[in-house]
């Protein structure tokens, strides 16, 4: 993120994560997220900015997506905040839509 540095008298600053609260870094976020999760998106994934929903059809099969979830989510050094993560439940609600199972 060198284009997010700054200067000050003696040291020079740059993020080494993404801020929110510059312009267009919702977009760029979302492109990184189409293209990291781009082989389960509309499989087993849904993806919109900053909220993940893994889907699967039965228990097992749900064990076996988040692994792959997990997997992708590592191999491109990404995490998840353990304090927004919720697992087991049959509805939801994302993005204004009641999911159910």
């Amino acid at each position: 993120m060198i284009k997010t540095a700054f200067i000050t008298g003696d040291t020079n600053y740059f993020y080494k994560v993404m801020s929110f609260g510059l312009k267009n870094t919702s977009a760029t976020y979302q492109r990184l997220m189409d293209k990291v999760f781009s082989h389960l998106m509309g499989k087993c994934v849904e993806v919109y900015v900053d909220d993940m929903v893994v889907k699967s059809l039965s228990h097992l099969q749900h064990s076996k997506d988040l692994v792959e979830v997990f997997t992708t989510l590592r191999k491109n050094n990404l995490r998840l905040n353990p304090e927004k993560c919720i697992f087991g439940v049959n509805s939801r609600k994302f993005l204004g839509f009641m999911l159910i199972q």
